[in-house]
C-alpha cells in the first residue's frame, strides 16, 4: 500500500493482521501513523539527519491528538531532525531545575558554607514553595513582586529572596536555560532596610551572664550553645567562625585562635584570659575535633538559633539578635578608647570603611573623654585665685 492522505476517515479504516506497520502521508513526506494489530495507533515523524541516516520520533497517540495537530507537530519534528536536533525538544526547565543547578554548579563551588546554608534556606522556605513548579519562561515581574510582597513583614529577607532569584535568572540566561530577556526581578523595588544595631549595656551583660550560667547545667547541646554564645561575646567573631572552630585551631603557644574560614578569609583572634576560661570549661569529646560539639558523633553544632531564642527570652532580651553580640563587642572596644583601625582588625573587617558604621559610637566616646579632660583641667584653671574673683562654676 502506497502513501495515503491521512485523515480521520482513512485512519479509522487502517488495519494490520499481524505485528505493526507505518502508513505514510501523501501530503507531508515523513509524517505517518503506526498501526498495530491490536488496534493501537500512534502518529510518528521521520527524516534524515545530516549525514543521511533516518531518524524517527513519536508524536502522540491517535486517540489523544487530532490529525491536523499531529501534522503540524510532524513538520516541527522533521525540521529539527534535518538540523541534527532531537525530534522532541527537552522539556523547558522549571525554577526548581534552575535552583538545583545554581546551588550545585555555582553556590557550592564558589561560596562559603554559611552562604550555602543561607541560600538553601531562602530556596526551601520561600522561593521553591511559591515558584518551583513554574517553567522559566512563565516567571515574570508579577511573580517576583508577589514573592517580595509576601515577605513584607521581613523586609531584609524579602530583599535577599528577590536578589537571589535575580542572580539565578542571570545565570539561567548565561547557561542557555532560558532565552535572553529582561530579568523578571529587575523592576522590583526593594524595601528600605533600617540599621538594627543593638548594644548590650552593663546591666544586660550581667543578666545574660546569669542566664548562661543557669542554662549551662542542662548539659548536652544547650551547654555547647552556651559556650558558643560566651565566645561570641568575648571575641566579636561571626557565628560560623565559632561554630566551625576546631580544637586544632586553638594555639595556646601563640595565644590565638586560628579562624580558617571567615567572610574576609583566614585570620587570627587573640586568645584572652576570659576566652581561655571558657575553653577550659568545655568538655572535649574523643573523636570530635570541634570546639562546639553537636549531638551527632563527630559533628559540630550546626545551629544555635533555637537555643539562643530560649536564652534571650529567659534574660528578657527578646529584641537581641545573635549578631548583636558582635556589635556589643565593638561598642565596648570603643568605650575603652580603642580606635576604629584596631577594631577593624579585631572584627576581621577587610577595610576600615566597613567599621565606620560604629563611627557615631566613637564620637560619643571622644565627647566623654573630652568632657573628663576638660573637667580635670577646669578644676584647677577656673578656681578663684588670690586677688581675683575667678570664673563662676
Amino acid at each position: 500500500m502506497g502513501a495515503v492522505k491521512l485523515n480521520r476517515r482513512t485512519i479509522d479504516r487502517l488495519t494490520v493482521e499481524r505485528g505493526n506497520r507505518v502508513f505514510w502521508d501523501s501530503e507531508l513526506p515523513g509524517f505517518g501513523i503506526r498501526v498495530h494489530s491490536t488496534g493501537h495507533k500512534v502518529y510518528v515523524a521521520q527524516a534524515r539527519i545530516p549525514g543521511g541516516l533516518p531518524k524517527r520520533g513519536v508524536i502522540g497517540r491517535y486517540a489523544e491528538i487530532t490529525t491536523e495537530g499531529a501534522r503540524r507537530k510532524a513538520g516541527e519534528m522533521i525540521d529539527r531532525i534535518r538540523r541534527g536536533l532531537d525530534p522532541v525538544p527537552p522539556p523547558e526547565p522549571t525554577v526548581a531545575d534552575l535552583a538545583g543547578r545554581y546551588m550545585t554548579a555555582h553556590v557550592e563551588v564558589n561560596c562559603r558554607p554559611g552562604t550555602v546554608e543561607q541560600y538553601r534556606s531562602l530556596l526551601d522556605l520561600h522561593i521553591l514553595p511559591e515558584l518551583g513548579g513554574l517553567r522559566l519562561s512563565e516567571v515574570n515581574r508579577s511573580h517576583a513582586s508577589a514573592l517580595h510582597y509576601g515577605l513584607r513583614d521581613k523586609p531584609n529577607r524579602a530583599n535577599h529572596a528577590v536578589g537571589l532569584l535575580s542572580r539565578m535568572f542571570n545565570l539561567a540566561m548565561a547557561w542557555g536555560m532560558t532565552p535572553a530577556r529582561p530579568n523578571p526581578c529587575r523592576s522590583v523595588k526593594r524595601y528600605r532596610q533600617r540599621d538594627c544595631e543593638r548594644f548590650l549595656n552593663e546591666e544586660e551583660y550581667a543578666r545574660l551572664g546569669r542566664v548562661l550560667s543557669e542554662a549551662e547545667s542542662e548539659g548536652g547541646p544547650m551547654a555547647s550553645a552556651v559556650a558558643a554564645v560566651r565566645l561570641l561575646l568575648l571575641t566579636g567573631c561571626r557565628r560560623n567562625e565559632i561554630l566551625r572552630l576546631r580544637w586544632d585551631d586553638v594555639d595556646r603557644t601563640a595565644g590565638e585562635l586560628r579562624i580558617r574560614e571567615s567572610k574576609t578569609g583566614p585570620r587570627r583572634v587573640p586568645l584572652t584570659g576570659p576566652v581561655e576560661r571558657v575553653l577550659a570549661g568545655i568538655a572535649r569529646i574523643e573523636g570530635n575535633p570541634w570546639v562546639i560539639a553537636g549531638p551527632l558523633r563527630g559533628e559540630p553544632l550546626k545551629s544555635i538559633n533555637s537555643y539562643w531564642y530560649r536564652l534571650r527570652e529567659r534574660a528578657g532580651l527578646d529584641d537581641l539578635r545573635l549578631h548583636d553580640c558582635r556589635h556589643s563587642f565593638a561598642s565596648q572596644a570603643l568605650a575603652i578608647g580603642e580606635g576604629l583601625p584596631t577594631i577593624a582588625r579585631l572584627l576581621g573587617h577587610k577595610t576600615v570603611m566597613t567599621t565606620y558604621r560604629y563611627a557615631h559610637l566613637a564620637e560619643d566616646s571622644e565627647k566623654a573623654s573630652v568632657a573628663r579632660v576638660g573637667d580635670s583641667i577646669g578644676s584647677d584653671l577656673l578656681t578663684t585665685g588670690p586677688g581675683g574673683d575667678g570664673l563662676a562654676a
